[in-house]
């Protein structure tokens, strides 16, 4: 089913006291790390439940596919949790997704944060479950390595709902104009491979974040190539990227990767700006994912114009 036309289901705003639960659907947690991060949560005045199994290890994993399936849909389905953090990305969310019964979840709304491989689950929980999810910080990654005090601020001030409208700043406009649509997106190379499976996002109408770190710019271009020649770019409202850095992130890769978006996008007719504050590389602004957004490409603009939490 999808629910591109229905009013997103929306968490309950976060509030001090409330307990959040820490899990990870991802690749192998670091013990200390994730204790760094914890403590970064309960200083903003949450109380933590990190999950029994946030330290597991199945090879690459953390813990095997079901079981990490099965820990998302506890933790979304426990009324005490109120908010659901991931603790780092890596690889493996995406192995998750036949797993988890999306109707199911879609009658729990409640928040859940991440990015990167999240991508994975940020999408199909818009897109299968109908619900709003939040591109941003993760515990044993960006809130143990430190993240700016705007950037934390920015994350509680978010997740309990204290600003609207959300506008974010991007750095440079790529070609003007004004659009509207609910935003999509997160990590390039997900979202590359969410195409052809049940899983991903509808394109059609949506304002689209990309962002992604590590990547060739040869690799980049080849995936605005598979996102344009699959039909996902024909019908998008707008186009937004965040952090989009190379291996090395020299003069040259930036030129080059400025080319193939430049040739890739700023060429399909609709509004699109670079430098947002999101993703890899940078301050990872959390934003919510699933929600209507306005994107002023003329005045440099993403603004959330509707609510995301209750």
């Amino acid at each position: 089913m999808s629910y591109r036309s229905v009013s997103p289901a929306k968490p309950l705003a976060l509030r001090s006291g409330d307990t959040v639960a820490v899990v990870a659907p991802c690749a192998v947690v670091c013990r200390e790390k994730l204790k760094r991060g914890v403590s970064v949560l309960e200083e903003l005045g949450y109380r933590v439940d990190v999950s029994p199994h946030a330290l597991d290890r199945d090879d690459i994993f953390a813990g095997t596919d079901q079981v990490r399936a099965l820990e998302l849909e506890r933790y979304f389905a426990d009324p005490r949790i109120k908010a659901i953090f991931v603790a780092r990305g890596g690889y493996g969310c995406g192995r998750l997704l036949p797993l988890l019964n999306f109707q199911s979840l879609s009658t729990t709304p409640k928040i859940f944060l991440g990015f990167s491989d999240v991508t994975f689950l940020l999408n199909a929980l818009v897109e299968k479950a109908g619900l709003v999810a939040f591109h941003g910080p993760m515990v044993a990654m960006d809130l143990a390595r430190g993240v700016t005090p705007r950037s934390l601020s920015h994350l509680k001030d978010v997740l309990e709902g204290r600003i609207f409208p959300l506008r974010l700043e991007a750095q440079e406009t790529l070609r003007a104009g004004v659009a509207e649509g609910l935003l999509i997106g997160g990590c390039l190379s997900v979202l590359v491979a969410m195409l052809g499976t049940p899983y991903a996002p509808s394109f059609e109408g949506k304002i689209l974040l990309l962002e992604d770190v590590g990547e060739k710019p040869y690799r980049i271009d080849r995936m605005l190539t598979q996102l344009r020649q699959s039909g996902a770019f024909a019908n998008v409202a707008g186009v937004v990227f965040g952090g989009m850095s190379g291996v090395d992130n020299d003069a040259q890769e930036k030129r080059l990767i400025r080319r193939f978006i430049q040739e890739q996008v700023c060429t399909l007719g609709v509004p699109v700006i670079a430098g947002l504050n999101v993703g890899h590389r940078t301050e990872n602004l959390t934003v919510p994912l699933g929600v209507r957004v306005r994107l002023d490409a003329d005045n440099c603009e993403l603004c959330v114009v509707e609510p995301w939490v209750m």
